[in-house]
């Protein structure tokens, strides 16, 4: 039998082994990070209550996606820093920039250098267990999802219906909505680690086209109709200049459908994306099972829920849909935290400053008591949620970057937004470039760029983009993909 010192001794050291690699397990928070494909800043019901008049989707419900705002903290002005789903994954993971993580477009795997320096990495290193549920998307990417214990995810995009899972590499055909899968996967990863720290990631499918909710879901939203935007009928800049390839035979079709559709929604007989918001409606569903989850298994007090989507998307905005350029409604996301810990003074608060997808991982890495690497471009939360003195030293201005990506009639785009104004430029093409009051256009529909009144403005935001793109170390890439001159 050990004697009491020596016992003593031991528990010591345990202790400080712990210490070294984080907090102690019962000091530090559980994490669930939930995001989307494809998902708008306004498509959530609270912001469509809260916008009022001016809604587009007055009828759009997400009553567990509110319950997380109510209960927690809701950023009104979070946004990508590159607006494509691989590269913005990719910026979740690393808490770094496209150009210097290796991600510039969708069919780039997850390059392997990255590992040892991601969340998930580090967290597994203090002892966290890590899993990864749903959606990855960087190309065809196979196998376990790097950094993560434990993984059950599908190949690319996959499918709503039937979709085969890989479980830890392993193939698994299923059975149902995908994401009702994920959600199931997920409810059974937290039940075997509920006596454990753990780091779960659930990568929803939704609402990535082509728009298809399951059936029980279908007809929710068939009726109804959305308000038109007031940019409907204003056209990306770049619109008709800018095609290559495969996409420049699908420029004019794609134009006159654009076209049609702005017409309808200026007369204001919008279509409502029924298919788009019925998949947002399961994503709340089983938003909702995993909540409920967490109470069941009393582990919501101890768990921080983290809610997002990978980037915006253009539904008839600017006369057009998807994502990739630098208007608002493109990379502009959703972002829900719930962190009990902080009481009473976190639930329902609202923060205006400007939050990043690069944020991420710092803020995890920090509330689990782990030292954030330096080559992390992000910042953590903390402060924000906590509502510190430190806020008033909060980023005021962010640089956002994405790159031309082959068969896509969208050129390389660079930006600089404020919270009072954009500055948007495209390499090669001068005379393209975008300026924009945000606070009197928040639609960006008034180009300022060559109107001598907003000359000073101009200049400002100049030297606020020369600054940002220092900060961030920006280049163009070796590994994007090199970007044709158009023959128009």
């Amino acid at each position: 039998m050990k004697s009491i010192p020596k016992l003593c001794a031991f528990a010591l050291l345990c202790a400080l082994a712990l210490r070294a690699v984080g907090a102690a397990p019962q000091d530090r928070p559980n994490f669930l990070f939930i995001y989307t494909d494809d998902q708008r800043w306004d498509a959530l019901g609270v912001v469509q209550r809260e916008q009022g008049d001016k809604a587009r989707f007055p009828w759009f419900q997400t009553p567990n996606l509110d319950r997380l705002a109510s209960e927690g903290v809701r950023f009104r002005n979070a946004f990508v820093v590159n607006s494509l789903c691989a590269p913005s994954r990719s910026n979740y993971l690393t808490g770094r920039y496209s150009h210097l993580n290796g991600v510039a477009n969708n069919h780039t795997p997850f390059p392997s250098e990255n590992i040892p320096a991601t969340w998930s990495s580090l967290l597994k290193q203090a002892g966290y267990s890590t899993g990864y549920i749903g959606k990855f998307h960087h190309g065809s990417q196979p196998g376990p999802r790097p950094g993560f214990v434990y993984s059950a995810s599908f190949i690319g995009q996959g499918r709503y219906f039937d979709c085969p899972f890989e479980v830890n590499g392993k193939t698994q055909d299923t059975r149902g909505y995908v994401d009702d899968v994920s959600t199931d996967l997920a409810l059974d990863f937290l039940g075997k680690n509920r006596d454990k720290s753990f780091a779960l990631v659930v990568g929803y499918k939704s609402a990535h086209g082509p728009f298809t909710p399951p059936p029980r879901l279908a007809d929710k939203y068939s009726s109804q109709e959305s308000r038109p935007s007031p940019n409907t009928s204003v056209p990306p800049i770049y619109a008709g200049k800018f095609s290559v390839g495969p996409a420049k035979e699908n420029a004019q079709p794609k134009k006159k459908k654009a076209d049609a559709e702005g017409k309808k929604a200026k007369a204001g007989n919008a279509p409502a994306y029924a298919g788009y918001f019925g998949c947002l409606a399961a994503v709340d569903e089983n938003v909702g099972r995993l909540l409920a989850k967490l109470d069941d298994l009393k582990l919501a007090e101890n768990t921080v829920v983290i809610f997002a989507s990978d980037n915006g998307f253009y539904l008839g905005d600017h006369s057009t849909g998807d994502k990739r350029s630098a208007y608002d409604e493109s990379l502009r996301i959703p972002l829900l935290v719930r962190w009990p810990a902080l009481g009473e003074k976190a639930r329902g608060k609202v923060v205006d400053r400007i939050a990043l997808n690069i944020d991420l991982a710092p803020t995890l890495l920090d509330l689990a008591g782990v030292k954030v690497p330096e080559s992390m471009q992000g910042r953590s939360w903390r402060p924000l949620l906590e509502a510190s003195g430190a806020t008033a030293n909060w980023r005021t201005a962010f640089f956002y970057e994405y790159f031309y990506e082959r068969n896509y009639a969208i050129p390389t785009v660079l930006a600089v937004r404020t919270d009072k104004a954009k500055l948007i430029k495209y390499p090669g093409h001068d005379d393209w470039t975008e300026l924009f009051d945000l606070g009197s256009d928040p639609y960006e529909i008034k180009n300022l760029a060559k109107d001598p009144a907003a000359k000073d403005l101009l200049a400002k935001m100049q030297a606020e983009f020369d600054r940002q793109a220092k900060a961030v170390d920006f280049r163009i890439p070796d590994f994007a993909d090199p970007q044709p001159t158009p023959q128009n």
